[in-house]
This record gives structure tokens, C-alpha cells and sequence, in this order.
């Protein structure tokens, strides 16, 4: 998977006579998201409805060559006619669908289905024709609501049952309580300026705060941008500017992290500014910054903000507010480096997320819980699709207890959680995982409570899994896959799933999803149990990268399909095994790093010459940094120097573990390196 292969097998997916089958409508109508966004992105397709036209023609041959394959074809065709339409309320659905649609929608957010958890899963379509193609159950609608709408759906329907616990902060809040928290910090973001559409970032460690900026901002239909809270002056600028953040909410400080400083250094008219109306030379879009816990100079205090909000005339402005919301707006940026290594805001709707996590929470089998087993730990930064849609919106929409045990990942701190609030779930990354397995006094904690949980991020190892099953009674443990860009969970494990299926693959493929794994070097579908690389289409698939339309259509093509630029492989039953990666990303405890941002940052020391930076393996983190520097001429230096000019600087878990200095890197005859060559020669060199 490393830089060796020809480059024409990383290109896109070759345009043929007839146009690829569109079975649906991976975005659903609505008002164009803001423009840009909207600019040169692919064109919305017509409204969904159950009265709209039938189909258009599925032509078979772009995915197919002839002769020999035509029987083939024909199968496939003809079973993917029979699968139905990818979309909620998709053309030529008729009858029963259209009478039930409106009250069938409703019923479900308060928690009722049409069938069981149990019909439905054993309705997951298999591959069709000994093919790479398939797509998701579509017997449940998807459902056209807000963030807004769905938190006050649940809080009327379990308003006194727990909604949010944070330890660490001594906060214990019921669904009502949450639903009026949220309703006046809303209500204060509208008071002080912010409108429909401005982007507020939040920058910061798991708190309260977060959850309560998180809700608030889709309340009032402000787009939420999650900011990595490790993120260091050079890397925040960047974010603030590629997206314009007119507020920007932070604490004080974490541990070593001095929020307030770090933003003073890009931003020095803070100290003397006015509060809500500051003006930066090198930020001019903000011009609000909000402190989370102490009043700082040229800085309101969210407090006062939310209290602002508490007033009859600014909740009734709120009101007027929402009737402008469109369940297709956007409403959180996250920033994700895709396939090419550049940060790119990942823009995600409220349909995308909310029907994302419908979908995980039925694939876990919430509604069938009871409230005692309805308790989720949530160890996972909430600035992570992970955290903000497995854990707050899934959460949100089932009526479960959010458990945030840490303001950051602590092992301990997770188990002291599970033990002390009955935990029932948990979700982690791997080398979370690792970390909780391996606390020293992990027979002292109660874990009697648990029975499941989540794990994902990144590849996990089979005997990972067996382990949390069996040390954590996790005897329910789902594995699932998603990228940012598909809001993010696409495959993922019944709770069902033999240990086996669980160990050796990430799952199968959700609900109104479709998925495609292609032989780039052909141009066609590649045939079961051969490795190709994964697309992914349906209503998960983001409204683009904010202002970046051509990074947009790199991904996204004309028929909506993203390229995940992952390696998988699929089996008859339809499980998906990642293989690899057609990109050169390194993925370290969950955490996404981006060789080419850190060879350009360590480009600029004055002694180096040259840098590649490839992933080596690591037992406890799945990959670690490793930077093979060539030094100039004369220069010496050492790995200590290296790290130390790091600090401070880019984020400390970008800062490579092992630092090589080297004269020559492999190359291929055109005199590009060949990372898959250098990452094994690093691996030896380490003995790794």
C-alpha cells in the first residue's frame, strides 16, 4: 500500500460510455449548504418522495466488460433492481410507504419500529454475482430532523432520566435539564451576534462545555467546528482562516496547553480588545473569542453568555430562528486530511449526522436496552466523529446516559467511570483499549455492568478483540469503519457476530449505504475476496470540504461515490476486511498524521535537507512517526535537537517518535522514493 505502486492506479475511477447505475441519492434535497461549499460542488439530485418518478435506467455496462461477463451482469442488474432505492421515500416507492411515512418517522424518534432489531438484521443484503458491490438494508426510512428537533423529542419523551454525567467536572444533568441548558446557550449565541450559518469553533478537552456548545450551535443553526484541543498557534490559524470562524469558545488552559496564550500569539489585539468585538489583522473573521471557565481580558465569559440567553426576547428570537432551519444545513467541520494530505473541512449536514446515529444505535440494539443498560462511557475526544456522533448523538437519540470520564483519554480514569456510574458500554480506539486491559489494578473495578461497546479508529488486531471481549465482559463488542467525510460509520459488526467475524473484519455494510471495492488498474468492480479500493455512496457522504470544490470532486465524483482511498476486501456474507491503505497516512492511537504536513514543518529546521516520514508498526499504538532526515552538508545534529524544535510547535503527538538520519532514500527509476521500501528498511533499522 506505500508509495511503490504506478500512479495510475491512484486515479479516479475512469468515466465509460454509459454512466454507472444511480441507485440513490447519497444527498437529499434541501437548500444549497453556504457557497463554499456549494461552489462547484456535484449538483443536488431531485427531491426524494414516495410520489416522485420511477427510477431512471441502470446502465450495467460501465461496471462490466462484455462477453464473458454478461450473464454476470445480468444477475447483478437484476438484484440490485430488487434491493430497492438507497434514499428514504426514494422514487417508486409506493402505497404502504407513502400512507406511513410521516407518522412512521415520528413513532420512531420516540423509539418505536415497524420490526424488529432482529427481522431487520436478517435482512442485510449479501454481494450480488461474485462481485465487490452492496448495498444496505433500506426497509426504514431515514429521517428528515434537526439536532434541535430530535433532543426535544427525547426530552419529552424521558425527560427525567440522566443525560449528561461529567466527572471530572461535577456535572449531572437530566434530558429536561440538558434540553434547557441548550435552549439559553442558543439563545446567547444569537444574542451576542452570531447568525444562521457563522462558524464558531471549539477548541478544547472533553467538558461540559463541549456537549453544551455542540447542541447549541445546531440549535441556533450555527456550523460547530471541532478544533483538535492539541493544536498549536500555526496549526489553529490555519483552521480559523480556512473557515472563517467568527467565535472561537476555549478554557483558560489544560495542563501545559495555555489556550488564552497561544491564541494571543496569532492574535495580540485580544488583550485590549472590547469583548464580542474584537478585531484581528491576522484573523479578520473572528470577532468574538468566549472563555469557557475565567473571565480573561477581550474575552466574554460563556456564562454571561449563556445567561444573556436566558431572556423572554432573546429565546422568542431563537424561536423565529429555528423556522428557518433545514435539516440539510450544515453543522459541524471537521477537519480530516482525506487522500491528499492537506487539511480539508470535512462539512457534515444535520441529516447526515443524525441519520448516522439512528443507524449505529439500531445496529447496537439500543432501543431493545433498558434504561440501566443505557449508560455509554465515552473515554473518546468529543473533537472526533467518534466522540460527537457514537457518542452525543447516538446518546441524544436513544434516550442513553453520556458518560464523559476525562477531560482527555486516561485508562484509569475509564474504569473508575464504569465501576462508580454502572457503566453498561464503552467506546474506545485500540490503543485505548490497550491501555484499560493493562491498568495495574484492573481487578480492583467493578466492571459487572458491562456487556458492550465499540472499537474503532483505527485496524484492530484479532487477538484485541477476543481480549475485550472476554477481560471486559464485552461479550456484545461491535467493530466498525468510517471515515470523517462519511459521517463516519459505513461498516460495522451486529452485536451477534461470532468472535471470529468480529476478529477479522470491520462488519457489514450499514443501512442506506452502498459500498463498491474497485480494480483500479482495470477500471471494473473486483471480483469476492480480492483486495481493491473502497467507495462509499449514500446520505452519509458529507456536503464537501469547505471552500475547496476541486478537493471536493477529487473525492466525490459526478455519481456521488467517495473514494476512501482505503484497501478492503469482501467476502459472500458481505463482511468488509481493511487491508491497507492506497494513502500514506499514519494512523497512531487513533489519531490521523499527515507525513507530508510534517515533512514540510521539519523542512524548515536550518540543518535539514531533506525528510520523508513514514508509519512504523508499534505494538501499543498501531503506528509510530518515524522521520528519516537527510542533514545538509556539514551539518550534524541529533534526535533530542530534532524533537526539541518540535516542541511547542506542532502538536505533541505529531512529534515522531524516532528520528533517522540517513544519505539516501529508495527510489524508483523516475527518482521518486518508494515510502513502502523505506517504512520496511526503518522497521529493520529499529528492530521492530
Amino acid at each position: 500500500m506505500g508509495g511503490g505502486g504506478p500512479r495510475g492506479s491512484r486515479g479516479r475511477w475512469p468515466r465509460a460510455k454509459s454512466p454507472p447505475p444511480r441507485l440513490a441519492t447519497p444527498h437529499p434535497p434541501g437548500p444549497s449548504p453556504p457557497h463554499p461549499i456549494g461552489r462547484g460542488h456535484p449538483p443536488r439530485l431531485p427531491a426524494c418522495s414516495a410520489s416522485a418518478p420511477g427510477p431512471p435506467r441502470l446502465g450495467f455496462k460501465s461496471f462490466l466488460p462484455p462477453g464473458r461477463w454478461a450473464k454476470r451482469a445480468m444477475a447483478v442488474y437484476g438484484g440490485m433492481l430488487r434491493l430497492g432505492r438507497l434514499c428514504a421515500g426514494s422514487p417508486g416507492m409506493l402505497g404502504a410507504r407513502a400512507a406511513l411515512s410521516r407518522r412512521w418517522q415520528e413513532a420512531r424518534l420516540q423509539g418505536v419500529r415497524s420490526l424488529s432489531s432482529r427481522e431487520v438484521d436478517r435482512m442485510i443484503p449479501l454481494p450480488i454475482g461474485g462481485l465487490s458491490y452492496i448495498q444496505g438494508n433500506v426497509k426504514n426510512q431515514l429521517i428528515s430532523k434537526t439536532v434541535g428537533q430530535c433532543l426535544e423529542a427525547t426530552a419529552q419523551r424521558v425527560p427525567e432520566r440522566e443525560a449528561l454525567i461529567v466527572l471530572h467536572e461535577n456535572v449531572r444533568l437530566t434530558f429536561a435539564q440538558l434540553k434547557e441548558k441548550v435552549d439559553k446557550a442558543a439563545s446567547g449565541l444569537l444574542s451576542i451576534g452570531l447568525r444562521k450559518g457563522d462558524r464558531l469553533g471549539m477548541w478544547g478537552p472533553n467538558s461540559y462545555a463541549w456537549v453544551l456548545m455542540q447542541l447549541a450551535t445546531a440549535h441556533a443553526g450555527i456550523i460547530l467546528v471541532s478544533v483538535n484541543p492539541a493544536y498549536q498557534a500555526m496549526e489553529l490559524e490555519y483552521v480559523l482562516k480556512k473557515v472563517g470562524c467568527k467565535a472561537l469558545v476555549f478554557p483558560k488552559q489544560f495542563k501545559s496547553q495555555q489556550y488564552y496564550n497561544i491564541l494571543k500569539h496569532i492574535c495580540p489585539e485580544l488583550e485590549n480588545a472590547q469583548p464580542g468585538a474584537l478585531k484581528s489583522q491576522r484573523l479578520p473573521d473572528l470577532t468574538m473569542a468566549i472563555s469557557v471557565d475565567a473571565p480573561l481580558p477581550g474575552t466574554l465569559l460563556l456564562d454571561e453568555v449563556v445567561a444573556a440567553g436566558s431572556t423572554q426576547q432573546h429565546l422568542d428570537q431563537l424561536q423565529y430562528t429555528q423556522q428557518f432551519l433545514s435539516c440539510h444545513d450544515p453543522i459541524n467541520i471537521q477537519f480530516t486530511s482525506g487522500t491528499t494530505g492537506s487539511p480539508k473541512g470535512a462539512t457534515l449536514s444535520h441529516y447526515n449526522i443524525v441519520n448516522n446515529s439512528i443507524l449505529i444505535g439500531e445496529r447496537l440494539k439500543l432501543h431493545e436496552k433498558t434504561p440501566e443498560k443505557l449508560r455509554i462511557v465515552l473515554p473518546c475526544p468529543l473533537y472526533h466523529c467518534l466522540g460527537s456522533v457514537g457518542g452525543t448523538m447516538v446518546c441524544l437519540m436513544f434516550g442513553a446516559t453520556l458518560i464523559l470520564s476525562s477531560p482527555i483519554f486516561n485508562g484509569k480514569k475509564a474504569l473508575e467511570a464504569i465501576s462508580r456510574e454502572r457503566g453498561g458500554f464503552l467506546y474506545g480506539t485500540p490503543t485505548m483499549y490497550v491501555d484499560i486491559l493493562n491498568q495495574p489494578d484492573f481487578s480492583s473495578y467493578d466492571i459487572s455492568s458491562m456487556y458492550g461497546g465499540t472499537i474503532g479508529g483505527s485496524p484492530v488486531a484479532p487477538e484485541l478483540v477476543r481480549a475485550i471481549m472476554n477481560k471486559l465482559n464485552m461479550k456484545e463488542l461491535t467493530v466498525a469503519y468510517g471515515t470523517t467525510e462519511n459521517s463516519p460509520v459505513t461498516f460495522m459488526c451486529l452485536p451477534e457476530d461470532t468472535v471470529e467475524q468480529k476478529a477479522e473484519s470491520v462488519g457489514r455494510i450499514m443501512p442506506h449505504t452502498e459500498a463498491r471495492i474497485m480494480n483500479m488498474e482495470a477500471g471494473k468492480l473486483a471480483e469476492l475476496n480480492t483486495p481493491g479500493e473502497l467507495f462509499i455512496r449514500g446520505y452519509c457522504v458529507m456536503l464537501g470540504y469547505w471552500g475547496e470544490p476541486r478537493k471536493t470532486e477529487e473525492v466525490v465524483d459526478q455519481d456521488k461515490w467517495y473514494r476512501t482511498g482505503d484497501i478492503a476486501m469482501m467476502d459472500e456474507q458481505g463482511f468488509c476486511k481493511i487491508v491497507g491503505r492506497s494513502k500514506d497516512m499514519i494512523i497512531r492511537g487513533g489519531e490521523n498524521i499527515y507525513p507530508v504536513e510534517l515533512e514540510d514543518f521539519l523542512h524548515t529546521h536550518p540543518k535539514v535537507q531533506e525528510v520523508q516520514v513514514v508509519g512504523v508498526k508499534d505494538d501499543r499504538m498501531g503506528e509510530e512517526i518515524c522521520a528519516c532526515i537527510r542533514l545538509k552538508s556539514g551539518e550534524e545534529s541529533t534526535p533530542e535537537e530534532i524533537k526539541a524544535f518540535c516542541k511547542g510547535k506542532i502538536s505533541h503527538f505529531k512529534i515522531p517518535r524516532y528520528i533517522v538520519f540517513v544519505t539516501e532514500y529508495p527510489l524508483t527509476i523516475s527518482g521518486k522514493v518508494q515510502k513502502f521500501k523505506l517504512r520496511e528498511q526503518m522497521e529493520r533499522h529499529l528492530n521492530l
